[in-house]
């Protein structure tokens, strides 16, 4: 054992987990900040794990060799650097895992991804936003594109393509669950009125 792992030990309880699943433009991300503010649970998205990576660090230099090349990260990959992102929080004290729930939005996106993920974590509840008409996410997307000047988010066939991967690769890893932990929201109406139906249904879960 290193001496930085006799002053910081590896958190080793499974972290209560809630999964958050729903097609890009849904509303994933402005969900979990309202949970995570109003009931001091820690929201985490992939996005944000990947973005933060700097080049020049171990996990960053894997995840840029793959990127620059126009490829996924392998499903063992993916996890490590999730889990050792994870730790980090926990070390420096920005995520309580004895007092708090974890939202984690974007992971798994794959069988194999939640098979792995079994060994770190407890999945108290699954979320899944569901919108019937894929035009209207396109539309909610490229206004966020042009507000946020983010162009890569404006072409509607790429957008579509990404509707369809998503919609394909969910409805695997949500198999994989049992039917009882899942539950459905329609995310086609405002986001106030989302929260209000996920508090509803799962304040049980969010008020532990």
């Amino acid at each position: 054992m290193s001496r930085l792992e006799e002053v910081l030990p590896a958190y080793t309880d499974s972290l209560k987990t809630i999964l958050i699943f729903g097609p890009p433009g849904s509303g994933k991300g402005t969900l979990g900040k309202f949970l995570s503010s109003a009931g001091n649970h820690f929201h985490l998205s992939s996005g944000d794990i990947f973005r933060s990576l700097s080049p020049e660090s171990p996990a960053g230099q894997i995840y840029h060799a793959y990127a620059g090349k126009g490829l996924l990260l392998p499903d063992e990959i993916t996890i490590q650097i999730w889990h050792h992102f994870v730790h980090g929080l926990i070390a420096t004290n920005r995520y309580l895992p004895a007092s708090q729930l974890l939202l984690l939005d974007g992971i798994p996106r794959t069988i194999r991804q939640a098979d792995l993920l079994a060994k770190y974590i407890t999945v108290e509840k699954i979320i899944v936003l569901e919108v019937g008409h894929p035009e209207e996410l396109i539309k909610r997307i490229q206004r966020r594109a042009l507000i946020e000047k983010r162009t890569d988010d404006l072409d509607p066939q790429i957008l579509k393509t990404r509707m369809d991967v998503y919609q394909k690769d969910t409805s695997r890893v949500l198999k994989h669950y049992p039917e009882r932990l899942i539950a459905r929201f329609n995310a086609s109406q405002k986001p106030l009125e989302v929260l209000r139906d996920v508090l509803t249904s799962l304040s049980a879960v969010l008020v532990k």
